[in-house]
């Protein structure tokens, strides 16, 4: 509790002293000017740049003072880099979603979590992994993470912070701080912080009684040779994510006093178990050209993941685990899950581009081990790999990319994407090695030891893009064809299916406007899922996101706002179960998570570059014939609370 007030009143004073310091105009020392590096700069009243003789543009306005901002703070990802792409984004500033905060509502809600904010969580839909070799196998809270792959690098030209604070009702609350700098015109670096601090919707015993705490940080650098030839980039990121585990509500049947949607009063079967998920990256990218249009580069990355489940079996907790989890292999008294996952890659390649045509080829080495107290030696793996790409591009509208990568032996993936005006379409074959954790896992409750085949996947995609003024439509198909998929069965073991699924997955996004003030938007999925492992996929068969809302200025362009109301819906499914001991998903065919829509109201609002957020969620509560919703077997969706935020960026 401490810890919370420190930061909030830390953030107060961050706040009122960078406000103050924002107001004052910046005006550039005497016959200096910052570097601009090609890029645009943002000047006084919105106005357009203006133009020297010979077309330079000027940095500063008639009197003199300079204004930083979003045109002057670009962002970029290594995906860009490593693809010759000089792909740079604006920071983000516009209202449209600013009130999805949370990690699962910003991904529109297609993910089945337990209720809360922090806690696991996995996609609705099947998703093909990128990673054809092994992993952890470990990834309830992956969502949670900020990974190598995506974390953003800066090209400033003033030094940047950005705040964000959320303080959702029931004491569900997220802080996140970035900032960056540039040290010269070629080297930029900055670090990110993040913390959740979520309480318990159900049953807490005070105000702190949190579910989940996580602490998260992160570093970034990148930086260019003068004569442009060297590029690198580098991060490191840390995440330290705390689960007190639930187990979910007592069933009626079992106890009659037990109320499904009682929230802060209902009853749980956990009180002294915990799930921490402890993730540790360093990264390293860089790039050299040997001669115009062709470079080498060498990839660098090391990371560990250390998994822990503790319960204490002489406590009340026991009911649980005697009653869905009755083996005890290792101690009666104490439940202590431990697995840590550790592993080094290497990939060297080069690349270049010929005209409009770019390639790509690499050799990838990685070796890890999975480790485990239980163990009598530790699960090591070697892999080779070797990949390349290929990309064409037209003209900013029409290009095709290829990759594919060979893990020697037995594994593959091919990638092709077409794009064009009116028409994406992508193809996608695999063959990738199970995880670590299914392969081999010894706990208190579970043990096995398997030689799984590889699974494999073909997947086709197409997206049609028809966009006709004040609205856009987006009809699209996902195909799915998947061979020996790897799952977790009714009694929580992992198993191999034997036959295959044919899932056909038509959607449609579209969004309307009038006047461009009334605005509707929605997408919406119908998954049709055959073949003998079909009952190994548990997607509902209908989902539904829709959004309107009313997106205007005010007084004069001093103030925009959004409000309006937000809803989704889930078809009747038999949603995968949640094992804390493990942190898998696994098979079930009792519970029915029925079908319910929920609808929020929401409110966006920015004054200047300041935004605010007013998220009123689930007001139908109470007013349809089940007095609220699950989202897993047990695990309520949220009762009607009120969320509020506010994101401040500052440049100077």
């Amino acid at each position: 509790m401490r810890v919370n007030l420190f930061l909030f009143f830390f953030f107060l004073l961050f706040l009122v002293g960078g406000f103050a310091h924002a107001q004052r105009p910046v005006r550039p020392p005497q016959g200096q000017m910052p570097p601009v590096g090609g890029q645009r700069q943002e000047v006084a009243g919105d106005r357009e740049d203006q133009e020297e003789a010979g077309g330079r543009r000027k940095l500063i306005d008639d009197s003199t003072k300079m204004v930083f901002g979003p045109k002057t703070t670009l962002y970029f990802f290594e995906k860009d880099i490593k693809r010759n792409r000089d792909k740079k984004h604006e920071i983000d500033t516009l209202l449209n979603n600013f009130h999805s905060y949370e990690p699962v509502a910003k991904r529109s809600w297609m993910y089945q979590d337990l209720g809360n904010l922090g806690s696991a969580a996995r996609p609705l839909m099947y998703e093909v992994p990128r990673m054809i070799g092994t992993s952890s196998g470990f990834h309830a809270y992956d969502l949670y993470f900020n990974a190598a792959d995506s974390m953003k690098y800066y090209d400033t030209k003033s030094p940047y912070t950005q705040m964000n604070a959320f303080w959702g009702g029931g004491n569900r609350n997220m802080l996140d701080l970035a900032f960056a700098r540039n040290v010269n015109p070629r080297w930029n670096l900055g670090f990110n912080l993040n913390t959740i601090r979520a309480r318990k919707t159900l049953n807490p015993n005070a105000r702190d009684d949190n579910m989940a705490d996580q602490n998260s940080y992160s570093f970034h650098t990148n930086y260019r040779s003068e004569n442009g030839k060297y590029f690198l980039l580098a991060n490191f990121s840390r995440m330290r994510h705390l689960v007190r585990e639930q187990g979910g509500i007592v069933p009626p049947d079992i106890d009659e006093n037990s109320i499904l949607f009682a929230y802060e009063d209902a009853k749980v079967w956990l009180r002294n178990s915990r799930a921490t998920d402890l993730r540790q990256e360093y990264h390293l990218y860089h790039e050299y050209e040997l001669v115009k249009g062709w470079q080498v580069y060498h990839v660098f990355d090391k990371k560990k993941q250390s998994v822990s489940f503790f319960s204490n079996l002489n406590s009340s907790d026991s009911t649980y685990f005697n009653l869905f989890n009755p083996e005890r292999f290792q101690d009666q008294d104490t439940t202590s899950n431990f697995n840590h996952f550790s592993e080094w890659r290497n990939e060297a390649g080069f690349k270049g581009d010929i005209g409009p045509l770019y390639y790509n080829a690499y050799v990838k080495f990685r070796t890890g081990r999975m480790q485990s107290p239980y163990f009598e030696s530790a699960n090591n793996f070697n892999e080779l790999y070797l990949g390349g790409a290929l990309r064409g591009e037209i003209n900013e509208q029409w290009s095709f990319e290829a990759e594919g990568e060979y893990l020697i032996p037995g594994a593959f993936r091919l990638h092709g994407l077409f794009v064009s005006p009116w028409l994406e379409a992508s193809y996608t074959k695999a063959l990738y090695k199970p995880t670590s954790m299914q392969m081999r896992y010894f706990g208190n409750h579970h043990e096995w030891d398997n030689n799984f085949s590889n699974v494999g996947v073909d997947q086709i995609k197409g997206v049609m893009k028809l966009d006709f003024g004040s609205w856009s439509f987006r009809p699209n198909l996902t195909i799915n064809r998947i061979n020996n998929f790897v799952y977790f069965e009714e009694d929580q073991q992992a198993a191999q299916s034997g036959e295959g699924a044919f899932m056909v997955i038509p959607a449609v996004k579209f969004s309307f406007n009038i006047k461009k003030k009334f605005v509707w938007e929605a997408d919406a999925y119908y998954t049709s899922i055959s073949g003998g492992g079909a009952d190994k996929f548990r997607i509902p068969e209908v989902m539904l996101n829709t959004r309107i809302f009313f997106d205007s200025p005010m007084f004069n362009d001093n103030l925009f706002i959004q409000i309006g109301l937000e809803g989704r819906y889930r078809s009747d499914n038999f949603a995968f179960n949640y094992n804390p001991a493990m942190q898998q998903f696994y098979l079930q065919n009792d519970f029915n998570v029925y079908a319910y829509p929920v609808v929020d109201f929401f409110l966006n609002a920015r004054i200047n570059r300041t935004r605010i957020l007013l998220r009123f969620n689930h007001i139908n509560v109470n007013s349809m014939n089940e007095p609220g919703y699950f989202v897993t077997p047990y695990y309520t969706g949220l009762n009607r609370m009120l969320d509020v935020g506010i994101s401040w960026p500052l440049f100077d």
